[in-house]
């Protein structure tokens, strides 16, 4: 489970990410990312924690799969969530294949779609 102080759950914070940050699509998911190294912090303040948060759509099935891929994203986030720099809004939105993909294509996805992200992969 993805920590509490990790969470996305405000509108704006999601409405940030997505408009303004960068993104990174693969066949299953597209990983939006608004890189927190850009805001300033005063001197002694610490920053704030990198928070995720996911979009599954009706598209992706019924309530039931869409529950279960909202469970393992969050699963897989959990682990590469410290791969990201402090402040950063990272915003995961499966796609309709999502809910025929396993944990392990999930998994795959996320991790180009990071790499891509981070490495700075252009295409």
């Amino acid at each position: 489970m993805l920590p509490t102080e990790h969470r996305l759950r405000r509108r704006e914070d999601f409405a940030t990410a997505v408009r303004r940050g960068r993104r990174a699509g693969r066949p299953s998911l597209v990983v939006h990312l608004r890189s927190g190294a850009t805001d300033p912090h005063a001197p002694g303040e610490s920053a704030p924690p990198t928070r995720a948060g996911f979009v599954v759509s009706k598209a992706v099935g019924g309530a039931v799969v869409r529950n279960k891929v909202k469970r393992r994203l969050r699963h897989l986030m959990r682990d590469r969530v410290d791969l990201f720099p402090p402040g950063s809004l990272v915003v995961v939105r499966a796609l309709p294949g999502a809910g025929d993909a396993d944990h392990a294509q999930l998994a795959r996805d996320l991790d180009a779609a990071v790499e891509r992200l981070l490495g700075g992969g252009a295409r």
